[in-house]
């Protein structure tokens, strides 16, 4: 009886928390899915419409779609291999003991924590800029000329911001993972004569498998939301060679002025990116239950 009574008690205490999470998540999601249904333009407010499913046709239909889709998969696609590539390379360097290395893997993790607008602005104005910008003076002094980023390699710019901002995340769960490590299992693996290459794919890359599955399931979450930095540095363009569907979803609600397209792509990523988390999960309880 008492027990029954603790639990009560508790699930009254939890209550509350669980019914403003609950309205939190649920109220925006049931708003989102209503506007879809509707046709309402914000250039004529009162004229709100009942549509159905027209709204997703348009969306789903919008040459502009496909696109942007492609850029979406394009930018997150390499943003995670660069951002594994770079952090495992990274991981293995900052575990060696050295001289200062609490200062080192400060400056290595510190891009994780500049906004990503104020990370775009450097990037565009200091570093890319192809008149002033130090890539641009490098360049020319090696006789190569002046690369204009923003134009003929946009994707590729973008990627490159939004990856120097999460390598470092990626850095510190593989370090993490890297000082869980059984030493004994490293010293182990050296007497029976593993070095180098043989050690890190027998040893470090299995014990990492893990974290790896991780990071690209919380960075794939994130990534796909990227807006701030195709924002201020390219603005989707040119055409819609950095328009990602996130970015698709700004221009029908705030340059279109359509909330019910711009709502109707809204659910539609919804659905996107939870078939994307679906499987990410899987892979990552495979790897988990290895």
């Amino acid at each position: 009886m008492a027990t029954q009574q603790t639990q009560l008690l508790g699930r009254s205490l939890l209550a509350p928390a669980v019914v403003l999470l609950f309205i939190w998540m649920i109220v925006p999601l049931a708003m989102t899915i209503y506007f879809a249904t509707l046709h309402y333009s914000l250039l004529d407010p009162g004229s709100e419409s009942f549509v159905g499913l027209e709204n997703f046709r348009y969306f789903l239909t919008d040459p502009a779609f496909l696109a942007t889709l492609q850029n979406t998969l394009v930018l997150v696609g390499s943003v995670l291999a660069i951002t594994i590539l770079l952090g495992i390379p990274l991981a293995l360097l900052l575990d060696q003991p050295v001289v200062g290395r609490n200062f080192v893997r400060l400056m290595v993790i510190a891009p994780f924590f500049v906004m990503p607008t104020v990370s775009a602005l450097i990037w565009k104005n200091l570093l890319m800029n192809p008149v002033s910008g130090v890539f641009a003076w490098i360049t020319s002094s090696l006789g190569l000329g002046a690369v204009d980023w923003f134009t003929n390699l946009p994707l590729t710019s973008i990627s490159i911001i939004v990856a120097w901002q999460w390598t470092p995340f990626a850095t510190l769960i593989l370090l993490t993972a890297m000082q869980s490590l059984d030493r004994e299992q490293m010293e182990a693996a050296r007497m029976d004569g593993a070095r180098g290459v043989q050690l890190f794919r027998f040893v470090i890359l299995p014990h990492l498998l893990r974290p790896i599955s991780i990071v690209v399931m919380i960075e794939t979450i994130f990534l796909l939301a990227i807006f701030a930095e195709i924002f201020i540095t390219t603005s989707g363009g040119p055409g819609n060679a950095t328009t990602t569907l996130t970015y698709l979803i700004y221009l029908r609600a705030l340059v279109d002025y359509d909330v019910g397209g711009a709502s109707a792509g809204g659910v539609i990523a919804i659905v996107l990116a939870n078939i994307v988390a679906f499987f990410l999960v899987r892979t990552i309880a495979k790897n988990v239950n290895v």
